[in-house]
């Protein structure tokens, strides 16, 4: 596995990968927490839920993957016990969904849902960028500036990865400085759910381009202290991540009618495997698999 070894308490996760976004301060940490803090200061579930949620949002667990509790225990060489912590944890947050009799899934979203998903976000976004038009400090707005430049820099050096990271440290900030608890609550809840898409939808350099210029947009109106504008550049930014996730969306293309047989189902078609329910209930039509 990749990444650096990192040891705790009853066993060894190798390959703990890139750390999931941080709680936001007001004011950034000057010293950044070496391996040995982090350790200290986390359990070993944690730092296994970690490395189990990048793996999902790489695509090396692939939506709708079973996953396998000794063969991940095996992998990040652990026992079985921090693995099924660590999965339990993973389901309260919607990376995961459990089937009962049947084990422990990478969720699948369908088309449907993510783009309900997407307007419960802006309506949260905007509530944020509101907020902090009214009350933000210049603290926050030099954190959120400095985001904005990463992502630029990101941009221009084609890194759609870097981009992606501190896209999500940006919104990240926008809930810590802008939202209350509830929101933050929702909001991460909301995001899990929308990892893959957001990842895939920003690959393309005009789509960092247009997403970047929208940040930029949501910040001049913060600064100039206009909650209206503010509230109104947050929802059109997530709108227009709506529209990129569209434009990228494989599951309405049309396909070619394939070949019937004499009993009116398509030739070699197999039967799908098993599709975990989502949380609404039930598998809806269109499912994404995204990766």
């Amino acid at each position: 596995m990749e990444g650096t070894g990192t040891r705790a308490r009853n066993g060894n996760v190798r390959g703990a990968g890139a750390a999931a976004p941080a709680a936001r301060d007001a004011v950034p940490s000057p010293h950044a927490p070496t391996p040995l803090d982090i350790v200290r200061t986390r359990s070993l579930s944690s730092l296994v839920a970690q490395e189990i949620e990048r793996m999902i949002l790489a695509g090396t667990l692939a939506a709708g993957e079973r996953l396998n509790e000794q063969a991940l225990a095996t992998r990040l060489g652990v026992s079985r016990g921090p693995v099924r912590e660590a999965v339990r944890g993973l389901e309260r947050t919607g990376l995961v969904v459990a089937v009962r009799n049947q084990g422990s899934y990478v969720r699948q979203v369908s088309a449907e849902e993510a783009l309900e998903i997407y307007d419960l976000r802006a309506a949260i976004t905007g509530l944020a960028c509101a907020r902090l038009a009214e009350a933000g400090t210049p603290a926050q707005l030099a954190a959120l500036r400095a985001l904005v430049k990463r992502m630029e820099a990101a941009r221009k050096a084609d890194e759609p990865a870097g981009y992606y990271a501190a896209n999500l440290d940006f919104h990240a900030a926008l809930l810590e400085f802008g939202g209350g608890p509830r929101a933050r609550r929702l909001y991460a809840e909301l995001g899990n759910e929308l990892h893959l898409f957001r990842r895939r939808a920003l690959v393309q350099p005009e789509n960092m381009r247009q997403s970047n210029a929208e940040h930029a947009t949501i910040l001049r109106a913060i600064a100039a202290g206009d909650a209206a504008a503010a509230r109104a550049a947050g929802e059109a930014h997530i709108a227009g991540g709506k529209r990129r996730f569209r434009a990228t969306d494989t599951t309405t293309t049309p396909r070619e009618a394939a070949p019937k047989g004499e009993d009116g189902h398509d030739r070699d078609q197999q039967d799908p495997p098993p599709r975990p329910a989502g949380r609404r209930g039930g598998a809806r039509r269109g499912a994404v698999r995204a990766g």
